[in-house]
């Protein structure tokens, strides 16, 4: 019926209203409830940071500079791998339609929607003294639960379903007739990759960068259960959050804004990036 109506209108020449005008209103009250809904706890974290006596001071403490250093040493490094590892694999996805590849296509995104907590218990029990692998682990003097290496451990498990994730739909745009083309008039795979794949895809890379980059420096749930909150060691900038609410809001408040200031540079550059005269399109 509905068909037979637009078909009709069509061919009379009329146009039909569409639901955009209909929905303008709602549209509007709704994005003024999202706005306020995100904005009031946003300018609240930053009015009762300015109001905050010990505010400054905790930005210079100790717990806050050690938390900082080894978020930022620790989710660099996570990134660093997730990319070496995260970009052949995502270029296998994107050229390849195998059912074993699809249905790793579907387990790779599974950290994305499973609790922080479950993902830190099951590296426990995985890479633990008493896991699977605990014993081998042992028995060559490794141990990882509760220390740097576990922090890393769990903020790649997390982190790098954003980038595969981005990197493959980046790499599915590029058209492998122009990598054919490429090759044949005598480039090699790798240098097609490189001047042609790459470039193509690397808004989307870009994007993926962004997102693993930032969901490693908020990573909580697994690396208290793996990990641990031991300070200086795997006590990350949202762990040290806590641990400051119990007996400091100045330095609560000074790694919150840290953690504000640095998300929000992060889209500011890559937006920046995205649209910066030149960029890949």
């Amino acid at each position: 019926m509905v068909a037979r109506f637009l078909r009709r209108a069509r061919n009379e020449g009329r146009p039909t209203e569409t639901s955009l005008g209909a929905l303008a209103p709602a549209g509007t009250a709704a994005t003024v409830i999202y706005v306020l809904f995100i904005g009031l706890p946003v300018v609240a974290l930053l009015v009762r940071a300015g109001q905050q006596d010990g505010f400054l001071a905790g930005l210079s403490g100790d717990l806050v500079l050690q938390a900082l250093r080894l978020t930022v040493v620790t989710s660099v490094i996570s990134l660093a791998i997730v990319v070496v590892v995260g970009t052949p694999f995502a270029l296998l996805l994107a050229r390849r339609t195998s059912p074993a590849l699809r249905v790793i296509d579907t387990f790779v995104e599974l950290p994305i929607v499973l609790p922080p907590v479950v993902a830190g218990v099951a590296m426990l029990m995985a890479f633990g003294r008493n896991g699977l692998l605990g014993p081998a682990l042992s028995s060559v003097g490794v141990a990882l639960p509760f220390t740097t290496a576990a922090v890393i451990f769990a903020q790649i498990f997390v982190a790098a379903p954003f980038y595969i994730r981005a990197a493959r739909i980046g790499f599915a745009a590029v058209d492998p007739a122009y990598e054919e083309v490429s090759q044949t008039l005598g480039v090699s795979p790798w240098a097609t990759f490189w001047r042609l794949t790459l470039p193509v895809a690397w808004p989307s890379l870009l994007t993926g960068l962004t997102l693993a980059w930032a969901r490693a420096v908020s990573e909580f749930g697994a690396t208290i259960m793996f990990a641990g909150n031991l300070t200086g060691r795997t006590q990350t900038m949202p762990l040290a959050i806590m641990t400051a609410m119990e007996s400091s809001l100045g330095a609560a408040l000074a790694l919150a804004v840290l953690l504000l200031a640095m998300s929000a540079l992060a889209l500011a550059a890559l937006s920046a990036l995205l649209r910066r005269p030149g960029a890949p399109a």
